[in-house]
């Protein structure tokens, strides 16, 4: 069990309570909890289905909730449970050599004295965010609510640097698309498209539970709390239209690269026609003469060979400077 609770404390005031040292169990800090405005927060990181069932009993989780908190790939939400309430969010980190957006997701459990975090997956550290927070006791002081809050702004902001990265992508596609040398960017703009689909169905439901958040819809949120919420949802609209302008951009290259493979495709026709059209002529007088007939005056006369040889010379040189003239060459 040690193994999962990344960490356990109590926080009073805003402050870390200090506990005995080598004493620092879920079990001695829920016992330190004692004071009306103390609150405990458990951090876990991939527990099994029986660590996460010790963690709910301790604290009286719903069931479903826990149920949920265990299985990856759920849909960001906002549910309440009798007085507990119950968010998940989807963590996202960005493979640039891949153009991959990996998911992970965050559970948070939160209670009028304690805040249990549950992360799956490698993307978010909470542990930066609990060293953030308690160097920031003004916030911390607002109770569970703060913690919630951190961790909505740290998944937000993990999302303005994927779609910064994302937008870096599009730009290298869109110099690639309309730069001079050839490119197959087909693919890449599929794989991105698919990525960015992604990215979509983690923050796009984020939104609605951030708002009502902000707009002071749940209860038990301090109304002094309801301004970091507005933040935060702030963020997250700015996120969504980012995403939304990421996928327009690359629809956009898609379309201009199919309009330039056509174009590219029309000139190498238009090129092959011409050059056949050029070896066309030598093909035709040489197939004339090339006929044995007995009686064609020009086979016997002495200046027949390079006088053809000169007609074919200046009819292939005239049709390519005609082709060359017209943009077909």
């Amino acid at each position: 069990m040690a193994d999962v609770i990344v960490d356990c404390a109590v926080y009073r005031d805003g402050k870390r309570v200090a506990l005995p040292a080598g004493d620092a169990g879920m079990a001695t800090t829920l016992a330190e909890a004692r004071k009306a405005n103390d609150f405990v927060w458990v951090g876990l990181h991939d527990p099994s289905p029986q660590e996460m069932s010790q963690v709910a009993e301790a604290f009286a989780l719903h069931p479903l909730a826990v149920e949920d908190a265990t299985r990856a790939h759920q849909r960001p939400k906002l549910e309440r449970y009798d007085t507990m309430l119950f968010m998940v969010l989807k963590t996202l980190w960005y493979f640039d050599a891949h153009d991959a957006v990996e998911t992970g997701q965050i559970s948070v459990f939160v209670g009028k004295n304690y805040v249990v975090t549950v992360r799956i997956g490698a993307g978010a550290d909470l542990g930066v965010t609990r060293r953030d927070l308690e160097e920031h006791t003004e916030v911390l002081g607002h109770g569970p609510f703060a913690v919630l809050y951190s961790v909505c702004d740290r998944v937000v902001d993990e999302y303005e640097a994927v779609a910064r990265e994302l937008e870096d992508d599009v730009e290298s596609i869109e110099q690639s698309v309309f730069s001079d040398k050839r490119s197959n960017d087909a693919d890449r703009i599929y794989r991105l498209k698919r990525e960015v689909a992604e990215f979509r169905r983690a923050a796009a439901p984020l939104r609605e539970p951030l708002l009502r958040f902000a707009n002071g819809q749940v209860a038990g949120v301090p109304r002094a709390a309801e301004a970091f919420f507005r933040d935060v949802s702030d963020h997250t609209i700015r996120v969504s239209e980012q995403i939304e302008t990421i996928d327009g951009l690359l629809s956009s290259a898609h379309d201009a690269l199919m309009a330039r493979t056509s174009v590219q495709q029309n000139d190498d026709m238009r090129k092959i026609s011409a050059w056949v059209a050029i070896v066309a002529v030598p093909t035709m007088v040489a197939g004339i003469y090339g006929m044995n007939f007995e009686h064609m005056p020009e086979l016997e006369w002495t200046y027949g060979y390079p006088l053809i040889l000169m007609v074919m010379a200046v009819a292939c040189l005239t049709l390519y400077r005609l082709f060359k003239r017209s943009g077909w060459l």
